[in-house]
């Protein structure tokens, strides 16, 4: 089974618009895995617009599934995830200015870069995954860096599967067979959603993670948070 890992950046944008610890972060992450959830990620920026560095180490002997930590590896990020050592770091390639997350590496010229950091990660016992758009070119480059993971970057898709264009999936299963024939394991995340997670998931082989946050605290609002985490639970299966 996929395993759902539910992204609370949102949870900590809500709580910074007041002050205060309202909602409070760290036990909504200890609600998010008594529902069920498999996995915790955090995504903090340099201007802690949501997620403060301090979250990441509140969070880390809370968070007993698995703790994924997101972002671009600067010097900062490093030494957070560093001294935290995190079940997992993914490498993202996010502009200091981005609203949120809008392109994966570029694999083959930052090889190099990415095979220094993610050495470093993986001596200190974390696993690693690289945020990459699903081209077959990256994901070849990307298994050249001694990554764990990669994590296909889904807008694109979640974009086209709301205007009924499903053949937006082949190029995802395509990169996810080479994936699994180069020995990477396959994370996915950005714009999942109720709506099509399920079909993502039984078009993807050997999908080990989603990485939800948006549509699912959004649907939340809706639902209740058990009530959705329990619902990709069972889309996952």
């Amino acid at each position: 089974m996929t395993k759902l890992s539910v992204n609370i950046n949102k949870v900590a944008t809500i709580r910074n618009a007041r002050g205060g610890n309202t909602p409070n972060l760290v036990q909504v992450a200890i609600d998010i895995q008594k529902f069920g959830g498999q996995g915790i990620t955090i995504h903090p920026r340099p201007d802690e617009r949501h997620i403060r560095y301090q979250d990441a180490y509140d969070l880390k002997p809370i968070v007993t599934t698995e703790y994924n930590i997101e972002g671009n590896p600067q010097d900062a990020f490093l030494d957070l995830v560093l001294q935290i050592k995190p079940t997992q770091v993914t490498l993202v390639p996010d502009a200091v200015d981005a609203i949120t997350s809008n392109a994966g590496w570029d694999t083959v010229k930052h090889k190099d870069y990415l095979a220094e950091i993610i050495s470093e990660c993986k001596r200190n016992g974390i696993r690693t995954s690289i945020f990459v758009d699903p081209t077959l070119e990256m994901i070849e480059g990307a298994a050249q860096t001694g990554t764990d993971r990669i994590e296909l970057y889904t807008e694109e898709f979640a974009k086209q599967y709301s205007l009924g264009n499903k053949k937006a999936i082949e190029p995802y299963a395509d990169c996810a067979v080479l994936a699994n024939k180069l020995g990477l394991g396959i994370n996915a995340g950005h714009d999942l959603s109720l709506e099509n997670i399920q079909f993502f998931a039984e078009n993807i082989p050997g999908l080990l993670e989603v990485s939800i946050g948006h549509a699912l605290i959004s649907e939340a609002l809706y639902l209740g948070l058990e009530t959705v985490v329990q619902q990709y639970l069972e889309k996952l299966k």
